[in-house]
């Protein structure tokens, strides 16, 4: 397999692996795959002694890596890797149930920089309904960007994410009232 080849798949696989993490509620997960994060072994423990540089910056003074940044739908930019980070936080704590389907998605490599564009096709849910039956599910629509930078050990690491809300046409309902407004994906990462 050629080294492109193997760049375009281990991107696609940190890919997923950032929507797996908000999918299963896992803030820790989704924390390592930030840049900023520091040296980190698979349990999430730094390691001694290990120094994961990016642009010359040690661990430390990584923490707030220039450009590290998050765009919800309707949320104003959030700069700086704490902002982005509490963000979801926030997605996490207030959605009970959420699921991703990724289509449309393209993956270019430039050296150590990544770029993957996809269409978050999202189902989420609120809280369960009094009786305990599971409570609304509502589905929208997320065009995405991810960009990822690779760092000096190797690993792709999320530096932004944007993501804009696909407006879409809706259908007449029963009662043959036009509902032809646009609405938009009502979640998103």
């Amino acid at each position: 397999m050629s080294d492109a080849r193997a760049d375009i798949e281990a991107v696609e696989a940190a890919n997923t692996a950032l929507y797996d993490a908000v999918e299963r509620g896992d803030i820790a997960a989704l924390s390592r795959m930030w840049l900023g994060g520091g040296a980190e072994t698979a349990t999430g423990e730094a390691e001694t002694g290990t120094t994961v540089t990016f642009g010359g910056l040690t661990d430390a003074e990584e923490e707030d890596v220039p450009g590290v940044r998050v765009v919800h739908p309707g949320w104003p930019v959030l700069t700086g890797r704490g902002e982005v980070l509490r963000s979801y936080a926030l997605i996490m704590a207030n959605t009970d149930y959420v699921q991703f389907f990724l289509t449309d998605v393209e993956v270019s490599v430039l050296g150590d920089t990544a770029v993957v564009s996809c269409t978050e096709n999202i189902l989420s849910g609120g809280p369960a309904e009094a009786d305990g039956s599971a409570g609304p599910l509502v589905g929208g629509l997320v065009v995405a960007t991810n960009v990822f930078h690779r760092t000096e050990s190797g690993e792709w690491k999320l530096w932004a994410h944007h993501g804009s809300p696909v407006l879409v046409e809706q259908d007449e309902d029963d009662d043959g009232e036009d509902e032809s407004d646009l609405g938009q994906g009502d979640i998103e990462l």
